[in-house]
């Protein structure tokens, strides 16, 4: 007879569910990150304050100014804040701050580029550590140094240049030259490069020293040369931080002051050539006018202030839009 033998098994335990932790917010409890928090966003907020007041002074003296302009504030070729009523106008020193910064950047930015690509992929440690030093040390240099060693040791030295350009080049109108003093666009143009070279070279290393090293090891694999190596892989990768060093630059380069006023022979119009004497900047301007001005003299001045202070902020945000905008190919999500 068979017996057979049957075990009930008892179903397994339902696992109690482990609740889910709540998340702690650490930073709502610690009294250091409070203190933090509250002191960045009331920097943050005081920042935002300080160029607002900057904007309502500046628009509010820039006004008074105005309203008693006898010219055209845009377009008016005469600077005479003396006259009953006086007449003053933006038009020459928009220009030449424009042209200047233009050359400047001309000059500059290939001539740092090419440098941080130096010190960083071709030259060797020993060579490249010196160097980066010298340059840090010309970015500390202050502007009435550079202002004079323009003044005393470029300006003399510009003649041959000049007489050069004039020859071979003197038939487009823009490089011709009357044969009068070096104290021009060109001369302000060179000078403010030099002045720029060392920021635009520091911040361009930087990017370049932060390109992944696999990237250049596959292109080497692939058979590619340095130079290929820099175009495909260097390049791309810092193209958004050359831009920002760039526009660090022309920002000293908008706003330099006593070195223009030094090394340029301002007259009040508007020259075809970038090598005759003539035109002016709005800092140059504002330095050499406000100590013998008269209140509607110091409005004046402060108007021209306005402009260029809306220019910067101008130049800034295109800058940020062409970040945010190649900030795709930079590699920098790689």
């Amino acid at each position: 007879m068979d017996i057979t033998k049957t075990t009930d098994v008892p179903p397994p335990a339902s696992q109690p569910t482990a609740e889910p932790k709540k998340s702690v917010n650490r930073g709502a409890t610690r009294a250091g990150d409070r203190i933090f928090l509250g002191l960045s966003r009331g920097s943050g907020i005081l920042l935002l304050v300080i160029m607002a007041a900057i904007a309502v002074f500046l628009t509010y003296r820039a006004s008074l100014a105005i309203s008693k302009d006898h010219g055209n504030f845009l377009t008016t070729f005469e600077w005479n804040t003396n006259l009953m009523p006086p007449s003053f106008g933006i038009a020459v020193l928009a220009f030449g701050t424009v042209v200047s910064s233009i050359v400047a950047m001309a000059l500059a930015v290939p001539v740092a580029v090419a440098i941080a690509l130096f010190l960083t992929h071709y030259a060797p440690r020993r060579m490249s550590g010196p160097v980066a030093y010298v340059i840090d040390l010309l970015a500390a240099v202050p502007s009435i140094v550079y202002g004079l060693w323009g003044a005393l040791v470029l300006v003399p030295h510009l003649n041959g240049l000049f007489g050069w350009l004039n020859d071979y080049f003197g038939w487009t109108g823009i490089l011709s030259w009357q044969g009068g003093p070096p104290r021009s666009m060109l001369t302000v143009g060179i000078l403010l490069a030099i002045m720029i070279l060392p920021i635009v070279t520091n911040v361009s290393r930087e990017v370049f020293r932060q390109v992944p090293r696999m990237h250049e090891e596959a292109a080497l694999a692939l058979g590619a040369t340095r130079w290929e190596v820099i175009r495909m892989s260097v390049l791309p990768f810092g193209r958004s931080g050359v831009i920002s060093a760039s526009m660090l630059g022309l920002g000293r380069a908008l706003g330099e002051t006593m070195a223009v006023a030094t090394v340029l022979s301002p007259t009040f119009d508007i020259q075809t050539s970038l090598l005759d004497p003539g035109g002016g900047t709005f800092a140059q301007n504002i330095a050499s006018k406000f100590g013998e001005a008269t209140q509607d003299g110091r409005d004046a001045l402060i108007a021209s202030g306005l402009v260029l202070f809306v220019i910067t902020l101008l130049v800034n945000g295109a800058a940020r839009a062409i970040i945010a905008r190649r900030k795709e190919y930079s590699g920098a999500n790689a």
